[in-house]
């Protein structure tokens, strides 16, 4: 399968690069990057080399795996829907509008969009779905996350898809429930809200700790990154999985039957 990149001048896409290449069953056909990415003209072997147009990655490549922003990344669907090449994103951030421009480009083909493609998170996900189902209001639930500095997201994509699950437990709507920030005089808490808090500092690949907080109880569940490799490792799982599948929007818990 050839396999092109979009962001392989970034820290996701050079995992991606290495690990395509070392695989029997995948071969790196194209890379790109943003117009004026110092990474532009790297050669990453095989003869690719980071160009700055992501169309030539599309014209090139069965399937795009990309990890970047999210303007640029619904563009990019749309992009795979004229050209009829499998599309697996990784890139977080993105809004209800831009989501639902992936939704329009999965009718013409199958993209798998996940905002955090380690298997265990994923597995988190549906746990805290399950949890939420089973303790009431009582229960304030509360989600903690921390990043390396340079990330440009808060909170994250993973936090918000654990605050998805929650609310799908408890049967509500996270745009509703959710309260991303404290700040001030905020007076007592809401029954009922989703709390959130991004921290960002160092070199911290990433951490999530969901809460749920009751009278003279807490039970918590903490999922830790150390290596970023997972989340390629995963995606290479998602392009593999694409293969033979309609048209449609996919997730992880698509892939792993959660």
């Amino acid at each position: 399968m050839r396999i092109g990149i979009i962001g392989a001048g970034g820290r996701m896409g050079g995992l991606l690069a290495g690990l395509v290449q070392a695989a029997d069953d995948l071969a790196l056909a194209a890379a790109s990057e943003a117009p004026g990415h110092p990474a532009i003209g790297h050669a990453l072997g095989g003869g690719v080399v980071i160009e700055d147009d992501s169309a030539a990655v599309f014209a090139a490549a069965d399937a795009v795996i990309e990890f970047t922003l999210p303007g640029p990344t619904v563009a990019h669907a749309a992009m795979a829907a004229r050209a009829g090449v499998r599309h697996v994103i990784g890139t977080t951030g993105l809004d209800t509008a831009q989501e639902a421009a992936l939704a329009q480009a999965a009718q013409s083909l199958p993209i798998v969009y996940a905002p955090n493609m380690s298997v265990t998170v994923n597995a988190l996900f549906a746990t805290v779905e399950r949890v939420a189902s089973l303790l009431d209001e009582d229960y304030d639930i509360e989600i903690v996350e921390i990043h390396h500095k340079h990330k440009v997201d808060a909170p994250s994509g993973t936090a918000v898809g654990l605050g998805r699950a929650a609310a799908a437990g408890r049967g509500v709507d996270l745009a509703t429930a959710a309260q991303w920030s404290r700040e001030g005089h905020t007076g007592a808490r809401h029954t009922g809200s989703i709390g959130f808090a991004a921290l960002r500092g160092g070199d911290a690949v990433g951490e999530h700790t969901v809460m749920f907080v009751g009278e003279g109880e807490r039970l918590e569940f903490t999922h830790r990154c150390t290596d970023r490799t997972l989340f390629a490792r995963g995606a290479l799982r998602a392009v593999r999985w694409l293969a033979d599948k309609p048209p449609g929007l996919y997730s992880m818990r698509d892939i792993l039957d959660l």
